[in-house]
């Protein structure tokens, strides 16, 4: 009569939650418990007589094979984490350990399936990243540049776009965009911008793959062969709706996106437009700070910053540079004419003109009323501020028409030269503020006023 130790041992074994195989010195597998089909999705039947190695993802096949060359010389492996591709095309992530049995000429490996743990760990992973980018990151495009690192990681992404779309005016725009092929998305009928507009009118993220059956309409080209690129698009969805969209796209016949990848990303793409309206809302702050509201000039604070700078630079240098004190003659009896609305529009056009006056690298402040100051930040001789001092009075000279009333501007402007005038800001303000009031006497003088 069979007695319970006389059972096969298979039968205990096809009980375990973990799967043992055995894969003879031909890399094939000769023997596979129960729990290989839950864990990979083939059948017994299907796997015995296969190589181990078609199972593996192909980004991990090479270190597999190395450590099965050590297993074989003796030393066995414990812990080894490798990711294997499912029947079904999913990867799913294993922990075994494994050794070699001479006697048997067979590697013997009991391997679990660790997939949750290693996605839990991700999504954190890429959480603890991001929420530290979006605090070290300067600006937007700085946190692009390391978002684009940290998803390089765990998916192929040498092909990287982020697409923020402006309901304003209506506009999709792409702040950053790493692709050889596509150099300009933003173009009509380029691939990435039809995807990222699809994405963001959708709402849903879209992974399109080499023969992909059921593409979206006006992309089944792109998946025609299998040696087509894959492209991953995900919404950046915030508490405000749908902000823009995130793609990648692998390389032609590389790597192909999965469905836990799309998993992966959505959860990525809402820490990425989390950390997104942060920074904007952060730059907007910063520009209140820094800027006048209403002509959209450097103000008083962010002026006297790049004062600092131009000053620092002419000492180390030995440089010149110059400061141009600009006030508006009669500016209060444009308001009391004309109304508010109509003074608001001449400080626009007047900043508008300013800026027209002076080089790219050079600032035009607002710093309140009808006072307005131009650092030239670097000049060769005191001619060149005259010069720039006598180009202002010829441009503001000329009339402008708003709101259908044509006004005339008469400026006073103070010119102070570094080092002439002084060496420090204090000193470079107040020879500029009294050569501005003294141009102020000597036009009204000249008025008759």
């Amino acid at each position: 009569m069979a007695t319970r130790n006389s059972a096969p041992l298979a039968s205990y074994i096809d009980l375990l939650l973990d799967a043992v195989c055995a894969v003879d010195k031909q890399g094939r597998f000769v023997f596979v418990s129960a729990a290989c089909e839950r864990i990979l999705g083939y059948t017994p039947d299907e796997l015995v007589g296969r190589p181990m190695i078609e199972l593996v993802h192909p980004g991990d096949r090479q270190r597999t094979l190395d450590a099965a060359r050590d297993i074989m010389g003796g030393e066995p492996k414990l812990n080894f984490e490798n990711r294997y591709v499912r029947k079904d095309g999913r990867v799913v992530h294993i922990l075994w350990s494994a050794r070699w049995s001479e006697v048997d000429q067979l590697r013997i490996a009991v391997a679990r399936d660790i997939t949750e743990r290693k996605q839990a760990e991700s999504r954190q992973a890429a959480l603890y990243a991001i929420s530290e980018a979006a605090h070290a990151a300067e600006d937007l495009l700085a946190l692009f540049k390391r978002i684009h690192l940290i998803i390089g990681e765990w998916l192929p992404a040498l092909n990287f776009s982020v697409a923020l779309y402006d309901e304003h005016c209506a506009q999709l725009n792409f702040p950053y965009h790493v692709d050889d092929d596509e150099q300009q998305p933003e173009q009509p009928g380029t691939v990435t911008g039809r995807l990222c507009a699809e994405v963001i009118r959708s709402g849903q993220p879209i992974l399109l793959t080499p023969d992909l059956d059921d593409a979206p309409e006006g992309f089944e080209l792109l998946v025609a062969g299998q040696q087509s690129p894959c492209w991953l698009g995900v919404p950046l969805n915030s508490q405000n709706g749908t902000i823009g969209a995130l793609i990648v796209k692998s390389e032609a016949g590389g790597e192909r996106y999965t469905e836990q990848d799309k998993e992966l990303l959505q959860f990525v793409c809402a820490q990425v437009a989390t950390a997104i309206e942060r920074k904007q809302l952060h730059a907007r702050l910063q520009r209140m700070a820094q800027y006048d509201q209403l002509t959209q000039l450097p103000n008083r604070e962010l002026l006297r910053e790049r004062l600092k700078d131009a000053l620092a630079r002419a000492r180390s240098e030995g440089g010149r540079m110059a400061l141009l004190y600009v006030d508006l003659d009669r500016f209060k009896e444009v308001n009391d004419t004309h109304g508010h609305a109509v003074g608001d529009m001449l400080l626009q056009a007047v900043a508008n003109r300013l800026k027209g006056c002076v080089r790219e690298t050079d600032t035009v402040a607002r710093i309140g009323g009808d006072e307005f100051v131009v650092l030239l930040h670097r000049i060769q001789a005191a001619d060149d501020a005259d010069g720039v001092a006598g180009k202002i009075r010829q441009v503001l000279a000329q009339p402008l028409r708003l709101d259908g009333h044509s006004l005339n501007i008469h400026p006073s402007i103070g010119v102070a030269h570094y080092p002439e005038h002084g060496t420090e800001e204090n000193q470079l303000f107040r020879h500029a503020d009294e050569a501005m009031y003294s141009a102020k006497r000597q036009n009204h003088l000249d008025l008759g006023v």
